[in-house]
């Protein structure tokens, strides 16, 4: 049963993501933050997980699936896609 608020999207009219060696196939991983304990109000620094997607070969991360504020620290591990 697919969610009513979101758009049908014909998938045809989609375009694949392919990895540097033209795969299709990627994995999700996790990029771990942490977040100090002045920030969450807790008393001891807490983890942040940010789900991503990656070539499982270069071991690269897909460019769009990291948050934008977090793109330049990660540049050197990123993937255009």
């Amino acid at each position: 049963m697919q969610n009513q608020n979101q758009p049908q999207i014909d998938l045809e009219k989609t375009s694949a993501i392919k990895t540097e060696d033209g795969s299709a196939i990627f994995q999700q991983g996790i990029i771990l933050r942490k977040v100090s304990k002045f920030i969450t109000g807790g008393d001891e620094d807490a983890i942040m997980p940010i789900p991503i997607f990656y070539d499982p070969k270069s071991m690269k991360i897909l460019k769009t699936s990291v948050p934008l504020p977090l793109r330049e620290e990660y540049k050197d591990e990123l993937l255009e896609g």
